[in-house]
Protein backbone atom coordinates (compact mmCIF):
# COMPACT_ATOMS: atom_id res chain seq x y z
CA UNK A 1 0.00 0.00 0.00
CA UNK A 2 1.74 2.92 -1.29
CA UNK A 3 1.62 6.70 1.03
CA UNK A 4 -1.81 8.22 -0.93
CA UNK A 5 -3.79 4.74 -0.55
CA UNK A 6 -2.81 4.90 3.23
CA UNK A 7 -3.88 8.59 3.48
CA UNK A 8 -7.24 7.63 2.30
CA UNK A 9 -7.83 5.02 4.05
CA UNK A 10 -7.01 6.96 7.07
CA UNK A 11 -9.47 9.40 5.62
CA UNK A 12 -12.25 6.80 5.22
CA UNK A 13 -11.96 5.58 8.58
CA UNK A 14 -11.79 8.43 10.69
CA UNK A 15 -15.30 9.79 8.72
CA UNK A 16 -16.41 6.64 9.31
CA UNK A 17 -15.82 6.82 13.12
CA UNK A 18 -17.15 9.85 13.43
CA UNK A 19 -20.35 9.14 12.12
CA UNK A 20 -20.74 6.05 14.12
CA UNK A 21 -19.57 7.82 16.79
CA UNK A 22 -21.37 11.35 17.08
CA UNK A 23 -24.30 10.65 15.03
CA UNK A 24 -27.10 7.89 15.30
CA UNK A 25 -28.57 6.09 12.36
CA UNK A 26 -32.32 5.69 11.71
CA UNK A 27 -34.19 2.47 12.16
CA UNK A 28 -30.69 0.35 12.92
CA UNK A 29 -28.92 -0.88 15.50
CA UNK A 30 -26.11 1.83 16.53
CA UNK A 31 -23.11 -0.79 16.93
CA UNK A 32 -21.54 -3.25 14.19
CA UNK A 33 -22.67 -1.43 11.13
CA UNK A 34 -20.49 -0.36 8.39
CA UNK A 35 -22.16 2.31 6.21
CA UNK A 36 -20.44 3.49 3.32
CA UNK A 37 -18.63 6.64 3.17
CA UNK A 38 -20.01 8.18 0.37
CA UNK A 39 -17.74 11.14 -1.68
CA UNK A 40 -19.99 12.07 -4.28
CA UNK A 41 -22.53 10.51 -7.04
CA UNK A 42 -22.93 10.79 -10.34
CA UNK A 43 -25.90 9.47 -12.64
CA UNK A 44 -26.52 6.34 -11.22
CA UNK A 45 -23.01 5.43 -9.16
CA UNK A 46 -22.06 6.80 -5.94
CA UNK A 47 -18.49 6.80 -5.17
CA UNK A 48 -16.65 5.93 -1.97
CA UNK A 49 -13.76 7.80 -0.25
CA UNK A 50 -12.60 5.21 -0.72
CA UNK A 51 -12.85 5.03 -4.39
CA UNK A 52 -14.85 2.03 -4.39
CA UNK A 53 -17.84 2.75 -7.16
CA UNK A 54 -21.43 1.47 -6.28
CA UNK A 55 -24.27 1.48 -8.51
CA UNK A 56 -27.22 2.65 -6.89
CA UNK A 57 -30.15 0.24 -7.81
CA UNK A 58 -32.96 2.14 -5.32
CA UNK A 59 -32.12 5.72 -6.33
CA UNK A 60 -31.55 6.53 -2.80
CA UNK A 61 -34.42 6.07 -0.82
CA UNK A 62 -36.36 5.56 -4.09
CA UNK A 63 -35.98 9.60 -3.98
CA UNK A 64 -33.07 10.32 -6.36
CA UNK A 65 -35.19 9.89 -9.38
CA UNK A 66 -33.33 12.14 -11.79
CA UNK A 67 -29.46 10.61 -10.27
CA UNK A 68 -27.40 11.96 -8.49
CA UNK A 69 -25.19 15.13 -9.21
CA UNK A 70 -27.08 16.88 -11.88
CA UNK A 71 -25.13 20.41 -11.51
CA UNK A 72 -28.35 22.38 -13.46
CA UNK A 73 -30.28 21.75 -9.86
CA UNK A 74 -27.35 23.13 -7.97
CA UNK A 75 -27.03 26.07 -10.41
CA UNK A 76 -30.99 26.69 -9.90
CA UNK A 77 -30.10 26.21 -6.26
CA UNK A 78 -27.40 28.75 -6.21
CA UNK A 79 -29.06 31.32 -8.20
CA UNK A 80 -32.04 31.11 -6.10
CA UNK A 81 -29.56 31.79 -2.80
CA UNK A 82 -28.32 34.55 -4.45
CA UNK A 83 -31.20 36.59 -4.44
CA UNK A 84 -32.75 35.22 -1.51
CA UNK A 85 -32.53 32.44 0.67
CA UNK A 86 -35.79 32.38 2.77
CA UNK A 87 -39.03 34.06 3.06
CA UNK A 88 -42.03 33.44 5.20
CA UNK A 89 -44.86 31.53 4.05
CA UNK A 90 -46.76 34.99 3.67
CA UNK A 91 -44.68 36.43 1.59
CA UNK A 92 -44.32 34.36 -2.25
CA UNK A 93 -41.72 34.17 -4.64
CA UNK A 94 -41.01 34.08 -8.33
CA UNK A 95 -40.02 30.33 -7.68
CA UNK A 96 -43.31 29.63 -5.65
CA UNK A 97 -45.59 30.53 -8.05
CA UNK A 98 -44.11 28.98 -11.13
CA UNK A 99 -43.42 25.65 -9.04
CA UNK A 100 -46.92 25.65 -7.94
CA UNK A 101 -48.29 26.41 -12.02
CA UNK A 102 -46.52 23.59 -12.86
CA UNK A 103 -47.64 21.14 -10.44
CA UNK A 104 -51.01 22.51 -11.78
CA UNK A 105 -50.22 21.89 -15.21
CA UNK A 106 -48.54 18.35 -14.55
CA UNK A 107 -51.88 16.99 -12.37
CA UNK A 108 -54.68 15.58 -14.03
CA UNK A 109 -58.39 17.09 -12.90
CA UNK A 110 -58.85 19.90 -10.59
CA UNK A 111 -55.97 19.55 -8.86
CA UNK A 112 -54.69 23.05 -8.88
CA UNK A 113 -53.39 23.68 -5.45
CA UNK A 114 -49.97 23.35 -4.00
CA UNK A 115 -49.41 23.54 0.00
CA UNK A 116 -45.50 23.29 0.11
CA UNK A 117 -43.99 21.09 3.15
CA UNK A 118 -41.27 20.24 4.00
CA UNK A 119 -41.11 15.65 3.43
CA UNK A 120 -43.20 13.54 2.65
CA UNK A 121 -44.80 12.74 6.29
CA UNK A 122 -45.70 16.12 6.71
CA UNK A 123 -47.29 16.56 3.27
CA UNK A 124 -49.66 13.53 4.64
CA UNK A 125 -50.26 14.53 8.34
CA UNK A 126 -51.36 17.80 6.62
CA UNK A 127 -53.54 15.93 4.14
CA UNK A 128 -55.41 14.62 7.38
CA UNK A 129 -55.76 17.43 8.83
CA UNK A 130 -57.48 18.79 5.64
CA UNK A 131 -59.81 16.13 5.44
CA UNK A 132 -60.62 16.11 8.73
CA UNK A 133 -61.32 19.83 8.52
CA UNK A 134 -63.20 19.45 5.11
CA UNK A 135 -65.85 17.08 5.79
CA UNK A 136 -66.01 17.22 9.48
CA UNK A 137 -65.52 13.80 9.89
CA UNK A 138 -62.53 11.93 11.63
CA UNK A 139 -61.56 8.36 10.49
CA UNK A 140 -59.01 7.43 8.04
CA UNK A 141 -59.13 4.53 6.40
CA UNK A 142 -55.39 3.13 5.43
CA UNK A 143 -53.94 -0.21 4.24
CA UNK A 144 -52.31 -2.50 6.85
CA UNK A 145 -49.17 -3.10 4.26
CA UNK A 146 -48.02 0.24 3.59
CA UNK A 147 -45.58 3.14 4.89
CA UNK A 148 -46.37 6.72 4.88
CA UNK A 149 -43.72 8.22 7.61
CA UNK A 150 -42.77 8.22 10.24
CA UNK A 151 -44.36 11.17 12.45
CA UNK A 152 -47.09 10.16 14.77
CA UNK A 153 -50.33 10.99 12.90
CA UNK A 154 -48.67 9.13 9.89
CA UNK A 155 -46.98 6.54 11.30
CA UNK A 156 -50.17 5.60 12.42
CA UNK A 157 -51.73 6.12 8.98
CA UNK A 158 -49.64 3.57 7.85
CA UNK A 159 -48.92 -0.42 8.64
CA UNK A 160 -45.47 -0.73 9.03
CA UNK A 161 -44.30 -2.71 12.02
CA UNK A 162 -41.54 -0.01 12.52
CA UNK A 163 -44.20 2.21 14.08
CA UNK A 164 -44.53 -0.89 16.44
CA UNK A 165 -41.96 0.19 19.18
CA UNK A 166 -42.60 4.01 19.50
CA UNK A 167 -46.15 3.39 20.58
CA UNK A 168 -48.27 0.38 21.19
CA UNK A 169 -51.74 2.50 21.28
CA UNK A 170 -50.43 4.55 18.92
CA UNK A 171 -52.81 7.84 17.29
CA UNK A 172 -56.41 7.00 17.16
CA UNK A 173 -58.98 6.89 14.55
CA UNK A 174 -56.81 5.30 12.21
CA UNK A 175 -58.53 2.20 10.52
CA UNK A 176 -56.70 -0.43 8.74
CA UNK A 177 -57.60 -2.75 5.47
CA UNK A 178 -56.26 -5.54 4.01
CA UNK A 179 -55.49 -5.61 0.76
CA UNK A 180 -54.61 -8.68 -0.85
CA UNK A 181 -51.84 -9.23 -3.60
CA UNK A 182 -51.71 -11.57 -6.82
CA UNK A 183 -48.82 -14.07 -5.74
CA UNK A 184 -49.83 -14.64 -2.13
CA UNK A 185 -53.50 -14.96 -2.86
CA UNK A 186 -54.94 -18.70 -3.16
CA UNK A 187 -58.33 -18.64 -4.34
CA UNK A 188 -57.53 -16.95 -8.22
CA UNK A 189 -57.50 -13.89 -9.62
CA UNK A 190 -60.97 -13.72 -10.99
CA UNK A 191 -62.29 -13.94 -7.30
CA UNK A 192 -59.58 -11.02 -5.89
CA UNK A 193 -61.00 -7.43 -6.66
CA UNK A 194 -64.23 -8.80 -6.13
CA UNK A 195 -63.26 -10.03 -1.86
CA UNK A 196 -60.93 -7.13 -1.71
CA UNK A 197 -63.78 -4.81 -3.07
CA UNK A 198 -66.20 -6.46 -0.62
CA UNK A 199 -63.88 -6.24 2.25
CA UNK A 200 -63.37 -2.41 2.06
CA UNK A 201 -67.49 -2.50 1.66
CA UNK A 202 -67.82 -4.00 5.10
CA UNK A 203 -65.25 -1.93 6.72
CA UNK A 204 -67.05 0.91 5.57
CA UNK A 205 -70.05 -0.39 6.71
CA UNK A 206 -69.42 -1.20 10.31
CA UNK A 207 -66.89 1.69 11.00
CA UNK A 208 -70.19 3.92 9.61
CA UNK A 209 -69.53 5.98 6.12
CA UNK A 210 -70.34 9.63 8.24
CA UNK A 211 -67.87 9.33 9.80
CA UNK A 212 -64.99 8.28 7.79
CA UNK A 213 -63.22 11.65 6.43
CA UNK A 214 -60.49 9.75 3.86
CA UNK A 215 -58.95 6.95 2.46
CA UNK A 216 -55.45 7.26 2.06
CA UNK A 217 -53.37 5.22 -0.38
CA UNK A 218 -50.15 4.72 -1.84
CA UNK A 219 -50.29 5.71 -6.13
CA UNK A 220 -48.74 2.17 -6.04
CA UNK A 221 -46.95 0.29 -3.22
CA UNK A 222 -42.99 0.76 -2.28
CA UNK A 223 -41.20 -0.69 0.40
CA UNK A 224 -44.12 -2.74 1.63
CA UNK A 225 -42.91 -5.12 -0.94
CA UNK A 226 -44.38 -3.11 -4.18
CA UNK A 227 -47.61 -5.19 -3.60
CA UNK A 228 -49.71 -4.34 -6.51
CA UNK A 229 -53.43 -3.98 -6.32
CA UNK A 230 -56.03 -5.96 -7.83
CA UNK A 231 -56.88 -4.64 -11.27
CA UNK A 232 -59.70 -2.22 -10.85
CA UNK A 233 -59.47 -1.61 -7.56
CA UNK A 234 -58.76 1.64 -7.74
CA UNK A 235 -61.71 2.55 -9.92
CA UNK A 236 -64.34 1.09 -7.22
CA UNK A 237 -62.45 2.45 -4.22
CA UNK A 238 -62.52 6.11 -6.49
CA UNK A 239 -66.57 5.14 -6.62
CA UNK A 240 -67.15 4.03 -3.03
CA UNK A 241 -65.65 7.39 -1.86
CA UNK A 242 -68.22 9.52 -4.08
CA UNK A 243 -71.14 7.47 -3.05
CA UNK A 244 -70.28 8.13 0.64
CA UNK A 245 -68.63 11.55 0.52
CA UNK A 246 -64.85 10.18 1.25
CA UNK A 247 -61.96 12.02 0.23
CA UNK A 248 -59.79 10.08 -1.60
CA UNK A 249 -55.95 10.62 -0.84
CA UNK A 250 -52.81 9.46 -2.79
CA UNK A 251 -49.53 8.92 -1.20
CA UNK A 252 -47.32 9.53 -3.73
CA UNK A 253 -44.17 10.28 -2.25
CA UNK A 254 -42.23 7.35 -3.31
CA UNK A 255 -44.84 6.33 -6.75
CA UNK A 256 -44.41 9.56 -8.26
CA UNK A 257 -42.60 11.87 -10.59
CA UNK A 258 -41.91 9.07 -13.22
CA UNK A 259 -40.92 6.24 -10.41
CA UNK A 260 -44.22 4.19 -12.14
CA UNK A 261 -43.68 5.34 -15.98
CA UNK A 262 -46.25 7.99 -14.97
CA UNK A 263 -46.32 11.46 -13.32
CA UNK A 264 -48.12 9.50 -10.67
CA UNK A 265 -48.53 5.87 -9.64
CA UNK A 266 -52.46 6.61 -9.63
CA UNK A 267 -52.32 7.20 -13.27
CA UNK A 268 -52.04 3.38 -14.23
CA UNK A 269 -55.15 3.10 -12.68
CA UNK A 270 -57.13 5.83 -14.19
CA UNK A 271 -58.93 7.55 -11.32
CA UNK A 272 -58.06 11.57 -9.90
CA UNK A 273 -57.69 11.24 -6.31
CA UNK A 274 -58.92 14.47 -4.32
CA UNK A 275 -55.33 14.96 -2.22
CA UNK A 276 -52.00 14.10 -3.95
CA UNK A 277 -48.93 14.11 -1.57
CA UNK A 278 -45.57 14.02 -3.03
CA UNK A 279 -42.25 14.86 -2.24
CA UNK A 280 -38.92 12.42 -2.81
CA UNK A 281 -38.96 12.83 -6.51
CA UNK A 282 -39.95 16.44 -6.10
CA UNK A 283 -36.91 17.35 -5.85
CA UNK A 284 -35.00 14.21 -6.41
CA UNK A 285 -33.59 14.31 -2.83
CA UNK A 286 -31.49 16.81 -3.70
CA UNK A 287 -33.38 18.94 -0.85
CA UNK A 288 -35.71 18.22 2.01
CA UNK A 289 -39.37 19.08 0.45
CA UNK A 290 -42.92 18.35 -0.33
CA UNK A 291 -46.00 19.31 -1.30
CA UNK A 292 -49.63 18.57 -1.13
CA UNK A 293 -51.60 19.15 -4.25
CA UNK A 294 -55.45 19.70 -3.29
CA UNK A 295 -58.07 19.91 -5.25
CA UNK A 296 -59.98 23.06 -6.26
CA UNK A 297 -63.32 21.84 -4.78
CA UNK A 298 -61.29 21.56 -1.20
CA UNK A 299 -59.45 24.93 -1.64
CA UNK A 300 -62.65 26.87 -2.10
CA UNK A 301 -63.54 26.01 1.24
CA UNK A 302 -61.21 28.34 2.32
CA UNK A 303 -61.84 31.45 0.14
CA UNK A 304 -62.96 33.33 3.07
CA UNK A 305 -62.13 31.09 5.66
CA UNK A 306 -58.50 30.65 7.70
CA UNK A 307 -56.74 27.47 6.21
CA UNK A 308 -55.82 25.76 9.63
CA UNK A 309 -52.03 24.63 8.01
CA UNK A 310 -48.79 26.37 8.52
CA UNK A 311 -45.22 25.04 8.79
CA UNK A 312 -42.15 27.77 9.01
CA UNK A 313 -40.56 26.56 5.75
CA UNK A 314 -43.30 26.01 3.42
CA UNK A 315 -42.40 27.15 0.17
CA UNK A 316 -38.99 27.43 1.18
CA UNK A 317 -37.71 29.37 -1.73
CA UNK A 318 -34.47 27.48 -2.59
CA UNK A 319 -36.49 24.12 -1.99
CA UNK A 320 -38.94 25.36 -5.33
CA UNK A 321 -36.33 26.39 -7.46
CA UNK A 322 -34.93 22.69 -7.04
CA UNK A 323 -37.97 21.40 -7.77
CA UNK A 324 -38.94 23.77 -10.86
CA UNK A 325 -35.43 22.46 -12.05
CA UNK A 326 -36.10 18.70 -11.52
CA UNK A 327 -39.13 18.78 -13.27
CA UNK A 328 -38.13 20.71 -16.35
CA UNK A 329 -34.99 17.50 -16.24
CA UNK A 330 -37.87 15.07 -16.12
CA UNK A 331 -38.97 16.49 -19.00
CA UNK A 332 -35.86 17.83 -21.10
CA UNK A 333 -34.43 14.20 -20.83
CA UNK A 334 -37.34 12.20 -21.10
CA UNK A 335 -37.19 10.28 -17.96
CA UNK A 336 -40.38 9.29 -17.72
CA UNK A 337 -40.87 7.44 -20.77
CA UNK A 338 -37.28 6.19 -20.25
CA UNK A 339 -38.32 4.72 -16.35
CA UNK A 340 -41.99 3.01 -18.32
CA UNK A 341 -39.07 1.51 -20.79
CA UNK A 342 -36.64 0.09 -18.39
CA UNK A 343 -39.52 -1.41 -16.34
CA UNK A 344 -40.25 -3.01 -19.02
CA UNK A 345 -36.95 -4.43 -19.89
CA UNK A 346 -35.94 -5.14 -16.26
CA UNK A 347 -39.06 -7.58 -16.21
CA UNK A 348 -37.94 -9.27 -19.05
CA UNK A 349 -34.12 -9.70 -18.00
CA UNK A 350 -35.54 -10.88 -14.04
CA UNK A 351 -38.23 -13.42 -15.94
CA UNK A 352 -34.62 -14.79 -17.24
CA UNK A 353 -32.84 -14.76 -14.04
CA UNK A 354 -35.89 -16.76 -12.97
CA UNK A 355 -34.40 -19.88 -15.04
CA UNK A 356 -31.60 -19.89 -13.06
CA UNK A 357 -32.74 -19.15 -9.26
CA UNK A 358 -35.53 -21.10 -7.62
CA UNK A 359 -35.37 -18.84 -4.79
CA UNK A 360 -36.77 -16.15 -6.56
CA UNK A 361 -40.61 -16.02 -6.30
CA UNK A 362 -41.93 -13.01 -7.40
CA UNK A 363 -40.96 -10.13 -9.57
CA UNK A 364 -43.45 -6.88 -9.14
CA UNK A 365 -42.85 -3.79 -10.57
CA UNK A 366 -44.85 -1.07 -12.29
CA UNK A 367 -42.34 1.14 -14.42
CA UNK A 368 -38.82 1.22 -11.82
CA UNK A 369 -40.16 0.78 -8.91
CA UNK A 370 -40.03 -2.95 -8.11
CA UNK A 371 -38.93 -5.90 -6.19
CA UNK A 372 -37.89 -9.14 -6.12
CA UNK A 373 -39.58 -11.49 -3.49
CA UNK A 374 -37.32 -14.40 -2.72
CA UNK A 375 -39.00 -18.05 -1.00
CA UNK A 376 -37.78 -21.06 0.64
CA UNK A 377 -39.56 -23.01 -1.68
CA UNK A 378 -41.59 -22.32 -4.96
CA UNK A 379 -44.57 -23.98 -4.28
CA UNK A 380 -45.45 -23.32 -0.81
CA UNK A 381 -44.09 -19.57 -1.09
CA UNK A 382 -42.35 -20.12 2.29
CA UNK A 383 -40.76 -16.49 2.34
CA UNK A 384 -37.29 -16.51 2.66
CA UNK A 385 -37.67 -14.15 5.75
CA UNK A 386 -41.17 -13.10 6.99
CA UNK A 387 -42.96 -9.98 7.26
CA UNK A 388 -41.70 -8.13 10.55
CA UNK A 389 -38.38 -10.50 10.51
CA UNK A 390 -36.59 -11.34 14.09
CA UNK A 391 -32.32 -10.88 13.49
CA UNK A 392 -31.75 -14.81 13.85
CA UNK A 393 -34.74 -14.66 10.96
CA UNK A 394 -32.54 -12.94 8.20
CA UNK A 395 -29.68 -14.72 8.37
CA UNK A 396 -29.46 -15.55 5.03
CA UNK A 397 -31.08 -12.35 3.46
CA UNK A 398 -28.19 -10.68 5.64
CA UNK A 399 -25.80 -12.92 3.48
CA UNK A 400 -27.61 -11.87 0.58
CA UNK A 401 -27.40 -7.90 1.11
CA UNK A 402 -23.88 -8.20 2.24
CA UNK A 403 -22.76 -9.84 -0.86
CA UNK A 404 -24.64 -7.34 -2.74
CA UNK A 405 -22.58 -4.36 -1.21
CA UNK A 406 -19.46 -6.77 -1.59
CA UNK A 407 -20.19 -6.57 -5.38
CA UNK A 408 -20.81 -2.63 -5.27
CA UNK A 409 -24.21 -2.10 -5.56
CA UNK A 410 -26.10 -0.17 -3.06
CA UNK A 411 -30.08 -0.92 -2.73
CA UNK A 412 -32.87 -1.88 -0.29
CA UNK A 413 -32.76 -5.32 0.91
CA UNK A 414 -36.03 -5.75 3.38
CA UNK A 415 -37.23 -8.95 5.10
CA UNK A 416 -37.16 -11.58 1.41
CA UNK A 417 -37.62 -8.60 -0.42
CA UNK A 418 -34.32 -6.99 -2.99
CA UNK A 419 -35.84 -3.81 -4.23
CA UNK A 420 -35.09 -2.60 -8.11
CA UNK A 421 -35.57 0.97 -8.78
CA UNK A 422 -32.69 2.73 -9.75
CA UNK A 423 -32.69 6.25 -11.06
CA UNK A 424 -34.93 7.05 -14.13
CA UNK A 425 -32.18 7.73 -15.91
CA UNK A 426 -30.55 4.55 -16.41
CA UNK A 427 -29.79 2.13 -19.29
CA UNK A 428 -30.09 -0.89 -20.44
CA UNK A 429 -26.41 -1.67 -20.00
CA UNK A 430 -26.59 -0.60 -16.32
CA UNK A 431 -29.42 -2.75 -15.63
CA UNK A 432 -27.56 -5.88 -17.04
CA UNK A 433 -24.73 -5.00 -14.43
CA UNK A 434 -26.97 -4.36 -11.52
CA UNK A 435 -28.91 -7.74 -12.47
CA UNK A 436 -25.56 -9.53 -12.64
CA UNK A 437 -24.96 -8.30 -9.27
CA UNK A 438 -28.20 -9.40 -7.72
CA UNK A 439 -28.06 -12.41 -9.62
CA UNK A 440 -24.69 -13.41 -8.03
CA UNK A 441 -26.16 -12.59 -4.57
CA UNK A 442 -29.36 -14.78 -4.51
CA UNK A 443 -27.46 -17.57 -5.59
CA UNK A 444 -26.56 -17.95 -1.80
CA UNK A 445 -29.95 -17.96 -1.16
CA UNK A 446 -30.47 -20.87 -4.19
CA UNK A 447 -28.20 -22.74 -2.28
CA UNK A 448 -28.29 -21.80 1.55
CA UNK A 449 -31.78 -20.98 1.92
CA UNK A 450 -34.49 -22.68 -1.04
CA UNK A 451 -35.66 -26.30 -0.07
CA UNK A 452 -37.01 -28.37 -2.53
Amino acid sequence: MNSTESKTLSETKEIIEDNLNYTLFSWSKQKGIAPIAVKYGEGVYLYGHDGKRYIDFSSGLMNVNIGHGNQRVTQAVMEQMQQISYVTPSCVTKARGELGKKLAEICPGDLNKAFFTVCGATSIENAIKLARMNTGRHKILSRYQSYHGSTYGVMSAGGDPRKLPADSQQAPNFVHIDIPYLYRWPYGEESLLSESVAQLERIIAYEGPGTIAAILLEGESGSSGCLQYPKGYMAAVRELCNKHGILLIMDEVMSGFGRTGKWFGFQNHGIVPDMVAMAKGLTSGYLPFGCLMVSDRIAARYDDTMLALGLTYSAHPVCCAAALEVLKIYEDENMIENAAAMGTYVTQRVEEMKKRHPSIGDFRTTGLLGCIELVRNRKTKEPMAPFNAKPEEMVIMNKVAAKIKELGMYTFVRWNYIFIAPPLCVTKEQIDEGLAIISEAISIADSEGYVK
